[in-house]
């Protein structure tokens, strides 16, 4: 884990001008997930309250973004949750015992936007409550390729979130075009992925979502996150996720698998 004067370096920057990094959760133009259909899904909580999307990775980690962390603030994770504003029989509250942040993240331009959460405990595995599987090492996705990502909460901009968790079928963007969409906002480097069109029927993340999966054929091959800013509904730039695969050394050094 980084060393706590570079946490407190960190924290004190701020996305550039025109990203937003999301720290609720939310899916425009999607539906209700089946009742524990996405078994990985976790919701990442300060104060009892959903900040950030999340996924099980192994027992006793789960993956989510950098920029989910909160100074100060000791988060903690639901698992087997549905709905997340009531308490049920499949669904459980954890500790977080340690924030593994990637040495490398950078929170003005949310480079290396990736985080590991230990838990205090592991999660036995139930209907409920099962890990995803990562992808392999620099495995690429391919333009056009369908994927899902999933979430609690707002479904327009400046909406309210939704208890129930969310999910929406999106679409792989080449990087060349990505990076044209971006243009000097944002670095589309080979780290990230984007996904989600810029059409009037547009599908993707919004206010929030950040650290949930884009899982393409069961694997979660990227981490939600940042959005163009203030536009959830009719965006001009796709969705950009973190791509896992880049980082599968440095995630088996802290898991150990």
């Amino acid at each position: 884990m980084a060393a706590t004067s570079l946490l407190l370096l960190l924290i004190t920057l701020l996305p550039a001008p025109g990203l937003t990094a999301y720290q609720d959760s939310g899916i425009v133009n999607g539906a209700e997930a089946t009742r524990h259909s996405k078994p990985y899904m976790v919701s990442v909580q300060a104060k009892k309250s959903h900040i950030c999307g999340g996924f099980l990775v192994s027992e006793s980690f789960v993956m989510t973004a950098a920029h989910c962390y909160k100074w100060a603030v000791n988060l903690t994770v639901v698992v087997g949750a549905h709905d997340i504003t009531r308490q049920e029989s499949s669904s459980y509250r954890i500790d977080v015992k340690y924030y593994h942040i990637h040495p490398g993240y950078n929170a003005k331009t949310l480079e290396n936007d990736i985080m590991l959460l230990q838990l205090v405990k592991t999660t036995p595995k139930s209907k409920a409550v099962q890990q995803i599987p990562l992808p392999k090492k620099d495995q690429d996705i391919k333009a056009k390729s369908f994927c899902t990502v999933a979430g609690w909460g707002a479904t327009e901009t400046g909406g309210t979130a939704n208890p129930r968790l969310l999910e929406v079928n999106v679409t792989v963007v080449d990087r060349r075009s990505c990076q044209r969409s971006w243009g000097n906002t944002a670095t589309i480097t080979p780290s990230l992925i984007c996904a989600g069109g810029t059409a009037a029927d547009y599908k993707g993340v919004c206010q929030g979502d950040s650290g949930g999966p884009l899982v393409c054929k069961g694997t979660a091959v990227g981490v939600v996150s940042f959005n163009q800013q203030g536009n959830c509904n009719e965006p001009q730039k796709p969705n950009v996720y973190t791509k896992i695969s880049k980082y599968l050394s440095w995630i088996k050094s802290i898991i150990k698998y």
